[in-house]
């Protein structure tokens, strides 16, 4: 957590610091990758920001990346995806 909002998970993949937000869906119409808005991932590049100037990080070395796990009616994981690498919008 930082004052921005908070991150999932926080990983290291080599030199890559990885903002990982993971996102859920049962059974509904569409794909838990698509509730994923451009608002929420730019709050989580501010969040990734603002942890790399508190620890002092390289923020060139950021990288952020979805985590989507779709559910089936009974609530057993139908499909999970991993997307690195995602881009900021605009």
């Amino acid at each position: 957590r930082v004052k921005s909002g908070e991150i999932d998970l926080v990983a290291r993949d080599g030199v890559d610091l990885v903002f990982i937000e993971v996102r859920t869906r049962r059974a509904i119409p569409g794909t838990a990758a698509e509730t994923l808005t451009a608002a929420k991932l730019e709050r989580m590049w501010r969040c990734a920001m603002e942890y790399c100037e508190a620890s002092g990080d390289d923020p060139e070395e950021v990288r952020l990346d979805l985590v989507s796990i779709d559910l089936r009616d009974d609530g057993r994981i139908g499909a999970i995806e991993h997307f690195r690498g995602l881009e900021l919008p605009g």
